[in-house]
């Protein structure tokens, strides 16, 4: 348990939080330990989502801003990155709810007594996750950000944080247990879970695919369609308002850290293939042995042994642009 002053000095040296950040910070010390947490998780989740893209998430790993999320540029990659911290946030908390790590809460208070499913009746039983309580700290504390301001970019990050928050709550599955002679389910005990983040991950990224460009409208409270020949943002649909750069060479306004050096696949026709990774520039080829476990055999009872195995493989990594063009870009 970290003390009231312990907690102060801890809030007070985060940097990018805004004063109501700051004070839930100070207040709730334990939850923002999970926050933390759901940085780490939703971090990598992005990382993973793009790793065969020119733009893999990396720069935000350096931020130490990560709380501020500063991505400068409105693209649907900061549109990307706000639904799914948003998601992680509420994903930590929940989760830390039900392993009964937080004060202020716990399982879900609301699933009791009898219910019914498709399959019939059941009692709730076990411990529901939390996903409402999840989701109203994570909105007072990500949203805390934007509300201090009333701008275009203000509005869109708000909106893609909802959807972040949302999709979470969306793979929410009903866990049970059988009772009765023999596991006959003449009873059953269910809970409310929330799914794999994995799926809130695999979900947004379809979402990025189809992400929707607005403009904002006269008065200032919603958005009009870029083009007018596509539909309408749904509650459920990412916006943003400029396009991506192509995010092969550095810049950091615009989150790019480049693709020199990065690892590209020979043989592909697609984002990872060496033509696009490395933007038309060529890639450099290096001779790597490596060593991996093979022939591996089942020995009774309970062991495996495995050969060592050298294989000699090509990597290929992408040439850093000339000096005079990356000069031009930055």
């Amino acid at each position: 348990y970290i003390g009231a002053l312990g907690a102060r000095v801890i809030c007070d040296n985060i940097p990018g939080l805004v004063n109501k950040q700051r004070q839930l910070c100070q207040r709730y010390p334990d939850i923002m330990q999970s926050v933390g947490e759901g940085a780490k998780e939703w971090i990598r989740e992005c990382q993973h989502q793009f790793r065969h893209h020119r733009w893999n998430c990396s720069t935000l790993d350096r931020d130490h801003t990560v709380f501020g999320r500063v991505m400068l540029r409105s693209s649907r990659e900061a549109a990307f990155v706000y639904a799914i911290s948003s998601a992680g946030v509420v994903y930590a908390i929940t989760r830390a709810c039900s392993q009964g790590e937080l004060k202020a809460c716990g399982c879900d208070p609301l699933k009791r007594g009898r219910a019914k499913d498709e399959r019939g009746e059941f009692d709730w039983g076990g411990c529901s996750d939390n996903i409402n309580y999840g989701i109203r700290f994570a909105k007072a504390f990500v949203d805390a950000k934007e509300k201090r301001v009333k701008d275009a970019r203000a509005l869109m990050n708000l909106h893609n944080n909802r959807c972040g928050r949302m999709a979470v709550k969306r793979f929410l599955k009903l866990e049970c247990k059988c009772h009765g002679v023999s596991g006959s389910c003449t009873l059953r005990t269910c809970w409310l879970a929330m799914s794999d983040f994995r799926k809130t991950g695999d979900y947004l990224r379809k979402k990025y695919n189809g992400a929707i460009q607005v403009t904002m409208n006269q008065d200032g409270t919603g958005f009009t369609l870029a083009n007018k020949n596509f539909r309408k943002p749904t509650k459920t649909d990412l916006v943003y308002f400029e396009n991506s750069p192509d995010y092969c060479v550095m810049d950091k306004s615009a989150g790019s850290l480049g693709t020199a050096g990065r690892v590209c696949n020979k043989m592909s026709r697609g984002t990872d293939g060496c033509e696009v990774m490395c933007c038309g520039r060529g890639y450099d080829t290096t001779r790597v042995t490596r060593v991996t476990k093979c022939e591996c055999k089942f020995h009774w009872c309970c062991a495996v042994r495995c050969k060592e195995c050298e294989d000699t493989v090509d990597v290929h990594t992408c040439k850093a642009p000339k000096r005079a063009e990356w000069l031009d870009q930055t």
